[in-house]
């Protein structure tokens, strides 16, 4: 059986940090602690599960923090975690099962679930690199929103990590560290960039957005599940400034980098939807239900736009243009992929009604 060293970076992580070491630790074989400046009771919440916990003094580089976590394992495999993810109870037995077969595979690529409907179940969901032989060449790059290079024989798994942040608000910390590169010229690699557009839209700083993330579009490297993500940030962005017709173009840019994805048919029947064509709206929500979630290059995947979210915007639209039969049809069928969603119920006593004034 291969053994695993898990690997975090933290700072003032005390609220959560149990939760996730007591989640995972019954999985691997070491545990490591990089702290960088915790003033809260985050080390001593560590070192009630390992003794290798570690100062690495700051430096506005989240990869230079991994790389150093990284560099104190001594066991096969190397695990990454961030303080507020969790191991549900089925997925640490598949971790303990996947220890038994990991002699052919360098890196494990796993589920990350980062958003979740009232039920828990998730909404969310991308593949990230979680689990990558120690002795395979890797390296984690990006002072923000850092991405771990590596190469080798990889394999895809089912077994997931759960997100769960608790906090209620996010500070310009990242931002920040991407404007001091662009004002450094140190911003130019793609990844970056789009990030750096990403944060930007995140801050409201909507016009720089714009500019920021067309010219990673204009830019001929860069993911093309980023390019499809920029196209949906972009007509955000446009949405917020009031410009509708840009908002529509970007997203028909996407059918540029790959087939249309049910989250992009999704946003354009919104925004018809705002504009009242609903029946314009009901021909991409109608598109979206067509559309498989399966997404061969691991990137992001909003599962509710794969079901849930047409059927009840559907239900929507039908009511707009006096079809409550079908309406309803849609609304039932929402209520097959969230059950206790507070639309779903809504609706549903609005439908009760309708039958009982005799309009259904």
């Amino acid at each position: 059986m291969a053994s695993i060293s898990l690997c975090m970076i933290v700072k003032n992580e005390e609220q959560v940090l149990e939760r996730c070491l007591k989640s995972i630790y019954k999985a691997v074989d070491e545990i490591i602690i990089a702290d960088t400046g915790s003033t809260d009771k985050t080390k001593e919440i560590a070192l009630k599960y390992t003794p290798f916990v570690y100062n690495f003094e700051w430096n506005d580089d989240f990869s230079a923090a991994r790389n150093f976590s990284f560099s104190k394992a001594t066991k096969d495999f190397v695990m990454w975690l961030d303080a507020d993810d969790i191991i549900t109870e089925e997925n640490l037995l598949k971790i303990i099962d996947l220890k038994k077969r990991l002699n052919d595979t360098d890196i494990v690529m796993m589920k990350y679930h980062t958003a979740f409907d009232e039920e828990d179940n998730p909404t969310f969901s991308y593949y990230r690199e979680r689990i990558i032989r120690r002795d395979c060449p890797h390296k984690w790059k990006g002072r923000v929103h850092e991405v771990i290079e590596c190469s080798g024989r990889k394999s895809y798994s089912e077994t997931a990590v759960n997100h769960k942040s608790v906090k209620n608000e996010y500070s310009t910390r990242n931002l920040d560290i991407y404007e001091k590169q662009a004002n450094e010229g140190q911003l130019t690699d793609p990844r970056d960039i789009f990030y750096f557009g990403r944060e930007l839209y995140y801050h409201k700083q909507y016009d720089r957005a714009i500019e920021t993330l067309s010219n990673f579009l204009d830019n001929k490297n860069g993911w093309i599940e980023n390019k499809i993500e920029t196209c949906k940030i972009l007509s955000f962005c446009f949405s917020e400034n009031g410009d509708t017709e840009n908002a529509l173009y970007t997203l028909f840019k996407s059918f540029l980098y790959d087939r249309p994805r049910a989250e992009i048919c999704c946003l354009i029947g919104n925004n018809f939807m705002q504009i009242n064509q609903y029946s314009n709206a009901a021909y991409w929500f109608e598109l979206a239900l067509t559309i498989s979630p399966e997404n061969e290059n691991g990137g992001f995947t909003d599962l509710n736009s794969y079901g849930y979210l047409p059927c009840i915007q559907l239900c929507v639209c039908y009511d707009k243009l006096g079809n409550y039969k079908e309406a309803e049809k849609y609304n039932i069928k929402a209520g097959t992929y969230r059950p206790k969603s507070q639309a779903y119920l809504h609706n549903s006593e609005y439908f009760n009604s309708l039958h009982i004034k005799g309009i259904l």
